[in-house]
């Protein structure tokens, strides 16, 4: 069973249902009728009501599929067209954040403190971002302590229906849908119908974005791509301080690539994309990182890794540690008007 557990995620995303998987599939279906009630009961309770309009960027399925950089990207985006928005999220990977309820984070907050993704948007957009379980009472708390933001965009949350919102959208990565099938069998944490309602798809790096799910000429579709060429070194300097390179500048070697995040291979295949070649370790999503994790980097070993590890590994870090930034750039595809302007229209 532990063997199959470990499997689960490879298994889950093959195109068809795997053998290895026929077992789970009551439990699956035990699941989609939860997530029905689920779904009914909130429906017959208001959701918590809020003074401004929300956007929540979550997914239907498990794992990372690119969530945050798309929140960076909307939030910058918001800007631009005049509005004062601000986050909430759940603060994965951040210590007791069960029991410490809300809390606003700052560029200077410890990750272990806020999760990883809430510290690297405070830094990214430098708007207000306030975390906790409930993103409904998060949200209140941010708007009392920032009464100016008049728009609140929730990094994840599609399933937490008790956060009322204006506008969804559904993010994907290269792995789609997966098998098609609900948790436990498949990586869906609803059923496809569910896409009906979103108001915008959009897809991560994905080579056939829309691909079998039956939806893509219904809902406005995006393709959204990472985009970075640059290293920074990881020495604890300020932003304005920092050293920066491009790949080709980077010297000696080996190269070792860290990635905890809920898709590594994304990170990878990015930095195979810029020419070069490394070791991948990964690690698990929100992985709290120490010094026994680098054991691999041995004397002037370079080590690359994303800025949501960069977060947790500035004091744990072999000293020639870089950093790829990446910037989200959203496009429409086929007839789809731009997403600024849809969800602009929505609130």
């Amino acid at each position: 069973m532990k063997f199959l557990s470990r499997r689960l995620p490879d298994l889950w995303f093959q195109a068809d249902l795997s053998p290895a998987l026929l077992p789970l599939l009551p439990f699956s279906w035990l699941f989609r009728g939860g997530v029905a009630a689920r779904r009914f009961f909130y429906r017959l309770l208001a959701a918590a009501p809020l003074p401004v309009p929300v956007i929540v960027v979550g997914n239907l399925t498990v794992g990372g599929s690119g969530k945050t950089p798309l929140v960076s990207w909307l939030v910058k985006a918001l800007e631009k067209a005049g509005k004062s928005p601000g986050i909430v999220s759940r603060g994965h990977g951040g210590a007791n954040s069960d029991q410490r309820g809300e809390f606003e984070v700052f560029p200077d907050s410890p990750a272990a403190l806020t999760g990883d993704e809430p510290l690297l948007l405070a830094r990214q957009t430098g708007v207000p971002v306030v975390v906790g379980r409930d993103r409904a009472r998060a949200a209140r708390l941010l708007l009392e302590k920032h009464p100016d933001r008049d728009l609140i965009v929730s990094d994840d949350g599609m399933q937490h229906y008790r956060l009322g919102r204006h506008a969804e959208i559904a993010v994907f990565d290269a792995r789609g849908i997966g098998n098609g099938r609900l948790l436990p069998a498949g990586p869906l944490r609803e059923p496809l119908g569910r896409l009906a309602e979103v108001t915008a798809v959009v897809w991560n790096s994905c080579p056939v974005p829309g691909a079998r799910t039956g939806l893509a000429d219904f809902i406005p579709a995006y393709a959204m791509s990472l985009e970075g060429k640059r290293f920074y070194r990881l020495d604890g300097t300020d932003r304005s301080e920092r050293k920066w390179c491009l790949a080709e500048e980077l010297r000696g070697g080996p190269f070792h690539a860290v990635a905890g995040m809920g898709n590594p291979s994304r990170f990878f295949e990015h930095l195979k994309s810029l020419g070069l070649v490394f070791e991948a370790h990964s690690f698990p999503d929100h992985h709290a990182y120490t010094t026994t994790d680098f054991a691999f980097a041995r004397g002037g070993d370079i080590v690359l890794m994303t800025e949501k590890d960069a977060v947790k590994c500035a004091r744990v870090a072999p000293e020639r540690s870089w950093v790829l930034p990446v910037e989200a750039r959203v496009e429409p595809i086929g007839n789809s008007p731009p997403l600024i302007d849809i969800l602009l229209e929505k609130l």
